[in-house]
């Protein structure tokens, strides 16, 4: 395809097509309040996410259990790093709380890294989508896991627990790995997903990509059919968008044209679905991606 150039833009500013209103609205104050009275961080909120609103609106929300602060320094994460806190056992009942209160149709549940715990954070992860099954039985229950350093025993509990979608994300081209992602090694994100089909083949598998750290055309591809022989259904595309200074810079900004080609040629490939646009993170409108999966099938 005809490769856009890299945008000559001011500091701090970004295209058209990435300007979005911040999240307003009586529904959006509303929930930010019970999530601060129930003690809860949302992925939504810690990773600055532009959709929050419209998530929210359609009863689509991400819990990031675990705590706020991750054991890795991954260089385009927003996410603090650091020493994480002590493992708070009774946070998936108040997540299962939280579900039942917003009346929500499909919840994302994720965590930050945490490599200082021998299971990386998988009884967690299964203790929360229990939580979330007794209090909201007809919730679709979606996790985004961590890699959990390569360990079969913690992934087979998550999986054990039956969530609808088991989501681990790629991120980037093998190549940039070294750079974007600290502790992270491509191989082993890799294998998760191979295992996810594997051990589960009724269990939704997904991944994500960012797009704008420097990769080229030919790597992106090859981690698409990378990742289609692995068995991964759903893949969704966003651009990068540099959190702080401290971060990686953008190497260039993605015209919606070229999402949509990138769009095209992950269907083609064989992805049941392929969510790409500027503004699409892993859990932007998780709901519709699982049905339109669904409607395929």
């Amino acid at each position: 395809m005809e490769k856009q150039e890299k945008q000559d833009l001011p500091a701090g500013r970004h295209p058209s097509w990435l300007r979005v209103r911040a999240p307003f609205g009586e529904k959006v104050h509303e929930l930010k309040k019970l999530m601060a009275g129930l003690n809860l961080n949302t992925v939504c909120q810690e990773a600055r996410c532009p959709n929050m609103g419209e998530c929210w609106a359609h009863g689509v929300a991400t819990f990031m259990i675990l705590g706020d602060v991750c054991t890795r320094g991954c260089r385009y994460c927003a996410v603090s790093k650091g020493t994480p806190s002590q493992v708070d056992w009774v946070e998936p009942e108040r997540v299962g709380e939280a579900v039942r209160a917003m009346d929500l149709s499909h919840v994302v549940i994720t965590s930050v890294d945490r490599d200082d715990l021998d299971d990386g954070g998988a009884d967690l992860f299964a203790r929360t989508v229990l939580a979330v099954r007794r209090r909201s039985p007809k919730c679709v229950v979606e996790v985004l896991i961590p890699d959990f350093q390569g360990s079969a025993q913690a992934l087979q509990t998550v999986l054990e627990s039956g969530p609808e979608i088991v989501n681990h994300n790629i991120e980037t081209v093998p190549r940039l790995y070294p750079q974007a992602r600290g502790g992270g090694e491509y191989t082993i994100s890799l294998e998760v997903l191979r295992q996810i089909k594997r051990r589960a083949p009724r269990i939704v598998s997904k991944t994500g990509m960012m797009l704008g750290l420097g990769e080229r055309e030919a790597e992106i591809r090859q981690v698409m059919e990378d990742l289609v022989k692995r068995g991964v259904s759903i893949l969704t595309l966003g651009q990068y968008l540099r959190p702080t200074q401290w971060h990686l810079p953008v190497s260039r900004y993605y015209h919606p044209d070229e999402f949509r080609y990138w769009k095209t040629v992950g269907e083609h490939l064989g992805f049941e679905h392929v969510e790409s646009g500027p503004l699409v993170r892993s859990s932007y409108l998780a709901d519709r991606q699982f049905s339109s999966l669904k409607s395929k099938r």
